[in-house]
């Protein structure tokens, strides 16, 4: 046989079989240690497809026994730590059972989650694990998985009452404890830079800081939250409009870290100094957080476990001789990380 023609393609079992002048069949059943096939046979195929680098094809094995062997995950961004470590966290659980990761970013985007989800269907992923993204109303392409009977898990950015399984953190209490502590360091007028409420993970830390509030006996004031997708820039804004504000906040609580980030550098830039005129506490504690001056308090997210928990429930399902999907729901507790953006260390 011609090697270089070898090199130009991938090497099939015909390319095998044409080199001993058997047949194909012959060939598939004696890498398959196949007990009619004689141990010379064997031998010669299994000699020859190393002769030659022969790899075989994975999916094309998994699929002829009904499994495709890989899992999708939607993140909206995988350069967000919190995500990236969320995947590590599933890849972790996922590859010791022999399943491997699709990895796709909806970069917060509905449209580009519906194509996500049909290029998973089409390309038969035993399961699917998800956040949604933040501008993600409409649920129907997610239910089309379950049209399809594909497993679904939800993490994070989950969608309530949806009949799938979801992982994520104690948004409420994250939220509590942290406008708890700002309240514990002195703050009396504290505002929220909080996130779209159509997503439950911020409804959730907007009750908390409300529950936090009222529980300590301070008064809620609307005016002291601003809405928004909390990038790093939407931090800056909220928190300018807050400091214009003739009764300016003492504390802010930031449903997310990149927020968070905006409000320390505005607040600076308005000759704020924190913590002591102003305490501030993000959301979801990127590492980002204890590299700055001063660095930033932060609730944890156990990003990690996260991603281990997501894991074994869409494996309980996929693995399953049950057709039935079996919906379960976590919620991981959160930790506060103090740092000196709340708390003075003496």
């Amino acid at each position: 046989m011609d090697d270089k023609r070898m090199e130009k393609k991938k090497v099939t079992l015909q390319d095998i079989a044409d080199a001993l002048n058997i047949t194909r069949s012959a060939v598939s059943k004696a890498l398959n240690d196949h007990p009619k096939m004689s141990k010379k046979t064997k031998e010669a195929v299994n000699n020859m497809a190393k002769e030659l680098s022969y790899k075989p094809n994975q999916l094309a094995a998994a699929l002829r026994k009904g499994k495709s062997k890989l899992i999708g995950v939607i993140v909206p961004a995988a350069n967000i730590t919190f995500f990236s470590s969320v995947i590590r966290g599933l890849e972790e659980s996922v590859n010791n059972a022999g399943y491997s990761v699709i990895l796709t970013q909806s970069h917060d985007s509905e449209e580009k989650e519906k194509e996500i989800i049909d290029t998973l269907i089409e390309t038969r992923v035993d399961g699917v694990v998800a956040a949604l993204g933040l501008n993600t109303k409409d649920y129907s392409h997610f239910a089309k998985l379950k049209e399809e009977r594909i497993p679904l898990v939800f993490f994070d950015r989950i969608i309530k009452n949806f009949g799938v399984s979801t992982v994520q953190i104690d948004d409420f209490k994250g939220a509590y404890d942290a406008v708890a502590h700002l309240i514990e360091n002195g703050c009396k007028r504290i505002a929220h830079l909080g996130g779209l409420q159509h997503l439950v993970l911020y409804r959730n830390r907007l009750e908390g800081y409300k529950a936090a509030l009222k529980d300590h006996g301070i008064e809620y004031h609307s005016e002291l939250v601003q809405l928004s997708d909390l990038h790093h820039e939407d931090g800056r804004i909220a928190t300018q409009r807050m400091l214009e504000l003739d009764n300016a906040p003492d504390g802010i609580f930031c449903s997310s870290d990149y927020a968070a980030v905006g409000a320390l550098q505005v607040a600076r830039e308005n000759g704020k100094d924190v913590p002591n005129d102003i305490k501030i506490v993000g959301f979801s504690n990127e590492p980002f957080t204890s590299f700055l001056d001063p660095d930033i308090s932060s609730v944890d997210q156990s990003s990690v476990i996260m991603g281990h928990k997501s894991g074994e429930l869409i494996l309980s399902n996929v693995m399953s001789s049950s057709s039935e999907i079996k919906e379960q729901n976590v919620v991981l507790k959160p930790t506060l990380m103090i740092r000196k953006s709340s708390k003075i260390f003496l």
